[in-house]
């Protein structure tokens, strides 16, 4: 979910400054973008072994406690844990992605690029493009 609102944030902030007049607009799915960078797998494996031991963490503080509104701040806190270690394991894949969109668009002379289910109709599907991308600029 956050992972979503970050995609979705950061792509139409790259549409954000464009003028309407003129624009050659670009469209990409980012979960398969995403789903394809080549540190993904390893990085999908990191999030995993965090989240079971967050779990493992919370259960094990929760087991101790027995008043219930410590227990609901107990998860909470674990749960707000977990998700700002997801948001740095995730950056430099977004950080990969960003710059793998702005060389694409730019090869192509794109001034905007949004999400494709943010397009009503048109656009240039640039994803491919930036898969490719990504494996290319990935083996440096």
């Amino acid at each position: 979910m956050i992972l979503l609102s970050v995609l979705s944030a950061f792509i139409l902030a790259m549409a954000a400054g464009a003028a309407l007049a003129g624009d050659k607009i670009g469209v990409i799915e980012p979960q398969t973008v995403l789903s394809q960078h080549p540190k993904m797998p390893q990085v999908k494996k990191q999030i995993q072994a965090m989240l079971q031991k967050k779990q493992e963490e919370a259960k094990a503080a929760i087991e101790k406690e027995t008043d219930n509104e410590k227990k609901a701040e107990i998860y909470q806190t674990k749960k707000n844990e977990a998700a700002a270690e997801e948001q740095k394991l995730m950056a430099p894949i977004l950080k990969d992605m960003d710059q793998a969109i702005r060389n694409v668009a730019k090869a192509k002379g794109l001034t905007v690029v949004i999400d494709v289910a943010q397009a009503l109709m048109g656009g240039v599907d640039i994803t491919n493009d930036v898969i490719a991308e990504l494996k290319r600029t990935a083996v440096n």
